[in-house]
């Protein structure tokens, strides 16, 4: 399997991925997903309030290249994780759709044996009441890639191994291993199918530090040794840095940028990245004065006009109150489906568009 550079975002309307069909794997088009939390029509006829929508995902477009990761942070409650239950189909999209090699998954459900999920907290993943052996071995069963048997148990045993525990585990319970033990064998169960994309929703946030590079280094190992594609959801930068090729930025439920890892920590450009990357505390900024993270995060069910973020940024004018920003290409001229563009980037901010925001690198 060949392996790209970089992942690039895709806009709606961007024929980029049409010309290069085998380079991406993932395609995301103007995918949105609403959940009304509308109380009943009588309730709302009786008491006069209006429809409360939730817009969790809005309009969100990016592709991901064979072979990388693609990381996508945020505050608590900005949509990552409803966007990779989107991803796997464990939610429908209200607008837009998902392409898995071309194809729409949402037409195509055997596809989703090439599509896995591993989630955040292992010990709510797994059943209690199961044997390991039984919960590698289902999606094994599930799809018709082994019968019940020898081979069903040398498959677990390998699927065990392969993460790092011992296949004699077989016959023990979730409850008998570590944070980092159950979240392996949730690896093993992802793999199980032998998949090409997994979907990992913050999997290392309820781990320690030192297991959690233990089991970040063990998903780079198996990315390098079966051509894994990953989309990578967390919060913690630090993690990002390690795991990712490219990284997008999301708040209230859009994504307001995009850009190679290495682009993004050494010259973000949306001032919201930019708090999310100062409130880092730096060995070499000791002393040093940071600007944190400013305001809270706005109520989603009535966000605010034009940026969402305007109400926190201290470059907002009244352009950001009224108008949305649309997320447009760092780099003009560059050219997103060739090695020449893979070092742009795309951001959604008017500062940026205006060239009312400098740039002075981390």
């Amino acid at each position: 399997m060949k392996s790209a550079t970089s992942a690039e975002i895709k806009s709606t309307g961007d024929s980029t991925s049409s010309t290069h069909p085998a380079k991406h794997l993932v395609q995301v088009e103007g995918l949105s997903k609403t959940f009304d939390l509308s109380a009943s029509w009588l309730s709302r006829l009786l008491s006069g309030r209006q429809a409360s929508l939730l817009h969790a995902v809005d309009n969100v477009s990016f592709t991901i290249a064979r072979g990388t990761t693609l990381a996508i942070v945020g505050e608590s409650g900005c949509g990552k994780s409803t966007l990779a239950r989107l991803l796997v189909g464990l939610h429908s999209p209200t607008e837009g759709r998902v392409l898995f090699d071309g194809t729409d998954n949402a037409v195509a459900r055997p596809l989703n044996q090439r599509i896995q999920m591993i989630f955040q907290d292992p010990y709510a993943s797994l059943d209690p009441r199961w044997t390991v052996g039984d919960i590698v071995a289902e999606p094994l069963l599930e799809h018709g890639l082994a019968r019940p048997g020898p081979e069903l148990q040398h498959r677990v045993s390998a699927l065990l191994e392969s993460v790092g525990l011992s296949g004699s585990d077989l016959s023990r319970f979730p409850h008998q291993f570590s944070g980092g033990q159950r979240q392996r064998i949730s690896i093993a169960r992802a793999l199980a199918t032998e998949p090409d994309f997994l979907v990992c929703d913050e999997p290392t946030s309820a781990l320690d530090v030192s297991v959690q590079a233990q089991v970040l280094n063990l998903m780079r190992d198996l990315q390098r040794d079966r051509g894994l594609t990953y989309l990578f959801i967390s919060h913690n930068l630090a993690v990002v840095r390690y795991v990712a090729d490219s990284v997008g930025v999301m708040y209230l439920g859009r994504l307001v940028e995009w850009a190679p890892k290495s682009r993004l920590f050494s010259r973000p450009q949306h001032p919201y990245t930019r708090m999310l990357l100062d409130a880092i505390p730096k060995l070499r900024d000791t002393g040093r004065s940071r600007t944190p993270v400013q305001g809270e995060v706005p109520d989603p069910l009535n966000p605010p006009s034009g940026c969402a973020f305007h109400p926190r940024c201290p470059l907002a004018n009244e352009r950001c109150e009224r108008e949305r920003p649309q997320l447009i290409s760092t780099d003009t001229g560059s050219d997103l489906g060739s090695n020449r563009g893979s070092n742009s980037g795309r951001v959604a901010c008017h500062a940026v568009q205006e060239g009312r925001i400098g740039f002075s690198g981390t």
